[in-house]
Parts: structure tokens; C-alpha cells; sequence
């Protein structure tokens, strides 16, 4: 068979490193089917173990900052001077970092509370607002603005909190609030902003679910098109009101009774929002975990194989029931994304063990893919990264339509010897298969979207892309994805929306223009930031911010 040398467009590498890159492509190449792998930086100084995109296509990435000196020096000089950190009262290190993805490059930045294990969420005009952690920092807000300068960085307030929130879940809500659920020894939720009067509402569905080493840590919420939570805890799930303080709906308990929650660390995502199905549906799937004891197993040195298992629970059924499924291979600590294309990648983690540092082995090196609308075959596994990413990993989807993936076992002090699994300081790209080049006569490139990149509700809205090898309209979907705070296994905030297609118009040439109707309602798609797709015969372009509001 005769091979064709093509030129491949890897998006966003740093020209000076590679000015080019050229490999062979068969008719039917491993990229097309299992994706790729791209290293970025061998280290970037820090093992992200929080992740976020920003609308100015920079990922804000941080760990902890009770580790001791990191490997990444904070920029004109500065030092942070902490009297109650526990590791260095003076240190002159970033703990956080911002990765510029276009120039692949990187900024410190300086925090100074201990953001150890904590959450977030982006507000509707773009600033990302971060909550809680460890130490001096369990009730301490944090908040970051984007700018396209070098000027912006951390602004934080102490004591802003109402309750420690360590290992706490953030939504992002209609109104533009924030709902903070949870956190260690927390059985209660409080919003934000909370206008300088912090108070904490009592949530029993969380005591109620406590087992072994508090396993509804990091609970999986969800915001339904109704406007209600759904919240995932252990095993058990609620719809709840968060605006009366009730639980309208306990859901059945997933089948195996096996918990899925932190640090069994299971991950979950809310399938896409499809607004040209009628009704709505909505549905969250839970994959993977631990078994009931792993952690006190770990401990003791003896690691349990991990969950295989994916439940399935359509809430938009008037008697929801969970549908189980197998994964190809067990798995705790994986990241699930929604990928432009509607699918749900399955990344990071292990096979046996538990979070927890040297608490877990058999780190899991190959992707799914989960197809959700198939009927068969709905798993696909891609190719093998090089390095193992286990306890604090983490991923996000970037608007290229890779995943950007960091962290592994972050030890104090950095430790590199004498451990199973060292820490990992690197930056990674998976490029999932609908990158190949054998698609690109088929991809779309998006070239003006009408309202200034402004996507009302129910307003229409006009999408004008190109695409060399034209199907029909029947081929063609428009998507807004929001991008998720991820850490300790969860996508906080992770949403994506279908948006209704009212057709598709020929403009001339290779370009047409897609006319689409903003979010019905703010319950469906919050305020704030989106990436915008064109999706083609299964292909989606780059995407294209767009801020609903």
C-alpha cells in the first residue's frame, strides 16, 4: 500500500520547538482511531491539581502552596511571607501557574493562601471565583480576571467564608451565583456572593451519606434544565431545591452499592442538552471508582481492583432508573470531559487503589472514548499515553479540541525518589481522533458569529463557517460548551448545550451560515463564557467564544 507524507497542523505549539512536524499517514491511520499524544513541557514547575480555561484561552493551573519550594520561581523578585504555612514562612515560588495555549508558554502567578483541594467556578463576565482549601486558606475566596496583558493575577479574601470548604463543590447557577456544597465534615451549602454576611444552609442528604473516610467528598452537582440540583453522594442521589431547602426526589441508589465519591473518586458528567429534542432530556452519568473499603485497604498496603462499571440515570424520566454498563478496563480517579463532538472522554487514573498518596497502583495509561448515542460499542479505546497520571491529575477540554492533561501524585516537598509514582511536573495534549487530518475535508472552520459574539436567550443568532466537502444540513449541529474547574476527578460546571438549528444557508464557495436560537432559559445554559462548535458529519471545528447573556 502507498503511503502519503502529509503535513500535520498540530494546533498552538510553540513554533520554536517545532517548526514542523511531518509522519507518515496511511489511508487509516492509529491517529484517526485512537487519537495522539503531544508533549508540551517536560515540567512547568508545578503538578497541577486544579485546572480551568479561561475565555482568553489561558489555563489557570495551581496546586498547593504548603509543598516547600516548587520548581517554578515567582517572577520580579517577589516571595510569599505566610507566618502559618506548615512548610516555608518565606518562599520565593509559584504554586500557580498560567499557560498561555496559543504561544504554549507560561506565567507564575502569586497566591498566597493554601489552596489545597478546593474548588471553583467562572462567573458570567469571566473571572474565575475559587473557594476554600487547606490551613489559611479553608474559608478564603480567591477570584482571577482574565486580561490579554501580563498584569493580572490572584486577589484574594480571607475569611470570606462561612464554613471550611475543603474538598467542596462549586455550580454555577441561573442568577449568576455560585452554590459552594459540601467540603470535609461540611453537611451544608452556602452562595456566593453572600454580600459580606457568610451563612451556611444544613444539607442532611450529606450526613447521610458519609461512609468510611467521608466518601461524598468532591459530590457530583449538577444544574438541570428545571433549575434544580442534582446532587450525587456515595451512592445515593437527590433532586434538591436549592431555593426551599428541599429534597423534591431521592433517587434510586446506583446498583452495587459500591461508593463513587472522594476518595473512591468515580467521575461524572450531565450529557449534552439537546434543544431540538422535544421534550428535553437530561441525563448524568457516573463511571468508575472504588470499592467500599479501598481506602483502609490501601492503607494497610493491599490495593482493590477499581469500579469498571458506568451508571446511566435519564432524569428527565418520570421514574428514573440507573442503567449499568461496563468499561473496557476498571477505573478510579479518571477525568470524564464532554468532547465538542457530543461524546464523553474517560482520561487519567488507575486500576486498583484508591486516592491518596501510594494509595493506588496499575495506573491506567488508555482513553476511552464513551459514545453515548450508540447502541452498540458504545467504548473506545485510544492510544496509550506515556506517563502515568494517578492521585491529583487533572484535564480540561481546550478550545482546539484537545485535552489539556497535568499533575500526578504531588508529594511534599516535590518528592521524586523513593515512592512508587514520584510526582509529574509535565504538560500534556491528547488529541482526540476527530483531529486526524483525514478529516480535515470534512471539518469546519468557523468565521463570524452575528450579535458580537454575544448569544441572547431565545434570540437567533447566525454562525458562518466553511467546510470543503459539504453534506447537508442534516449534518450539521451547533454546541456551546462550558468549560469545567477540574480537579480530583470532577469537571465543575462542565455543561454543553445543542442549540436549536432553525437551517442552513449556502453563502458561496466552501462557506454557509447556520441560524440558531440562543438558550431557552438560564436554567439550561447559566451566563457566562462559552466555546462555540460547528460540528459536521460528526467533525467539529475550533471553537469560538460566545458569551451568553
Amino acid at each position: 500500500m502507498n503511503t502519503i507524507m502529509i503535513l500535520i497542523p498540530i494546533p498552538f505549539i510553540l513554533s520554536s520547538l517545532f517548526p514542523c512536524f511531518q509522519t507518515q499517514i496511511l489511508p487509516s491511520s492509529p491517529f484517526a482511531n485512537q487519537g495522539q499524544w503531544q508533549l508540551l513541557h517536560p515540567t512547568i514547575g508545578i503538578s497541577p491539581m486544579h485546572m480551568q480555561l479561561l475565555h482568553n484561552d489561558k489555563v489557570i493551573m495551581f496546586d498547593r502552596t504548603d509543598f516547600g519550594h516548587s520548581y517554578l520561581p515567582l517572577s520580579n523578585g517577589r516571595c510569599r511571607v505566610d507566618p502559618s504555612d506548615i512548610a516555608l514562612k518565606l518562599d520565593c515560588s509559584a504554586h500557580s501557574v498560567l499557560y498561555d495555549v496559543v504561544t504554549n508558554t507560561l506565567r507564575p502567578l502569586m497566591i498566597q493562601t493554601d489552596t489545597w483541594c478546593s474548588s471553583g467556578s467562572v462567573l458570567p463576565n469571566g473571572t474565575l471565583i475559587q473557594t476554600g482549601g487547606y490551613n489559611d486558606g479553608d474559608r478564603t475566596i480567591r477570584m482571577f480576571t482574565p486580561c490579554f496583558d501580563q498584569t493580572c493575577d490572584w486577589v484574594e479574601f480571607p475569611r470570606s467564608l462561612s464554613q471550611r470548604r475543603w474538598y467542596a463543590t462549586n455550580q454555577i447557577l441561573p442568577d449568576a451565583r455560585v452554590v459552594v456544597v459540601g467540603g470535609r465534615r461540611q453537611f451544608n451549602y452556602e452562595f456566593l456572593p453572600n454580600n459580606n454576611i457568610p451563612s451556611s444552609i444544613p444539607l442532611n442528604f450529606l450526613q447521610r451519606t458519609t461512609d468510611e473516610s467521608e466518601n461524598n467528598l468532591y459530590p457530583f452537582v449538577h444544574l438541570l434544565p428545571d433549575g434544580n440540583l442534582f446532587i450525587f453522594a456515595n451512592t445515593k442521589s437527590v433532586l434538591f431545591d436549592y431555593k426551599q431547602n428541599s429534597v423534591i426526589k431521592e433517587f434510586p441508589p446506583i446498583p452495587g452499592e459500591d461508593p463513587r465519591n472522594y476518595p473512591s473518586s468515580g467521575s461524572s458528567v450531565l450529557l449534552p442538552l439537546d434543544e431540538n429534542l422535544a421534550p428535553l432530556q437530561a441525563e448524568v452519568v457516573v463511571c468508575g471508582g472504588a470499592p467500599r473499603g479501598s481506602f483502609e485497604s490501601a492503607v494497610r498496603g493491599a490495593f482493590m481492583q477499581a469500579l469498571a462499571t458506568c451508571g446511566r440515570l435519564r432524569l428527565s424520566d418520570s421514574n428514573p432508573n440507573w442503567v449499568m454498563e461496563k468499561m473496557p478496563m476498571p477505573r478510579a480517579m479518571g477525568d470524564m470531559l464532554l468532547l465538542p463532538d457530543g461524546n464523553v472522554v474517560i482520561i487519567n487514573g488507575v486500576g486498583a487503589g484508591t486516592a491518596g498518596w501510594e494509595h493506588s497502583r496499575e495506573p491506567v495509561f488508555t482513553p476511552v472514548i464513551f459514545r453515548p448515542s450508540e447502541t452498540v460499542n458504545r467504548f473506545s479505546i485510544m492510544a496509550p499515553a506515556a506517563r502515568p497520571r494517578l492521585y491529583h491529575s487533572s484535564a480540561v477540554l481546550l478550545k482546539d479540541g484537545r485535552v489539556l492533561v497535568g499533575g500526578s501524585n504531588p508529594h511534599v516537598f516535590y518528592n521524586f525518589t523513593g515512592v512508587e509514582y514520584p510526582t509529574d511536573l509535565s504538560l500534556e495534549a491528547f488529541s482526540p481522533p476527530y483531529l486526524a487530518p483525514e478529516f480535515n475535508p470534512v471539518r469546519p472552520t468557523i468565521r463570524y458569529v452575528t450579535n458580537n459574539n454575544v448569544l441572547g436567550f431565545r434570540v437567533f443568532c447566525y454562525v458562518t463557517f466553511t467546510v470543503a466537502d459539504f453534506g447537508s444540513a442534516s449534518d450539521v449541529s451547533i454546541r456551546i460548551v462550558a468549560p469545567s474547574f477540574t480537579t480530583h476527578s470532577f469537571g465543575q460546571n462542565q455543561r454543553m448545550v445543542v442549540l436549536k438549528l432553525r437551517g442552513v444557508t449556502y453563502v458561496g464557495g466552501e462557506a454557509y451560515y447556520a441560524t440558531v436560537v440562543g438558550p431557552s432559559t438560564a436554567e439550561i445554559a447559566p451566563p457566562g463564557y462559552y466555546m462555540l462548535f460547528v460540528v459536521h458529519k460528526g467533525v467539529p471545528s475550533s471553537g469560538w467564544w460566545v458569551q451568553v447573556m
